[in-house]
């Protein structure tokens, strides 16, 4: 939404939200008070608030354990990539047979050599 220099902010929704108001909801949820809060008294209160999904799904990913499990997958899965490129680099012809490729060059000769074939395979 674009403003106009002479609209006013008071015409804006988000600014219509007072900061008094959303203290007294607070206070009356029960988490929030102008006395100094005990510290256990405010864990609750953030325990009795569900986590979304998102939440869970942050706190689930921060541990070690599972940033570990995620690196061994991503190794094994780039493992696998590279064999890949490796199998289908054996099977272009290049001068010089050892010359080294890129990724993007090798797929580039693949779609040129497929497409030679196929035009053989046609005459």
């Amino acid at each position: 939404m674009m403003l106009s220099p002479d609209q006013a902010e008071a015409d804006l929704s988000w600014t219509q939200s007072d900061p008094e108001t959303m203290l007294n909801g607070l206070k009356s949820a029960g988490c929030a008070s102008d006395e100094p809060a005990e510290v256990e008294d405010r864990a609750k209160c953030k325990a009795e608030q569900p986590l979304s999904r998102e939440e869970k799904r942050r706190r689930r990913r921060a541990t070690a354990k599972y940033r570990s499990a995620h690196a061994t997958r991503e190794r094994i899965r780039v493992e696998a990539f590279n064999v890949a490129f490796a199998e289908l680099r054996k099977l272009l012809p290049t001068l010089p047979p050892d010359k080294k490729l890129s990724k993007i060059e090798i797929l580039r000769l693949a779609i040129c050599y497929i497409s030679y074939l196929n035009h053989v395979l046609d005459v």
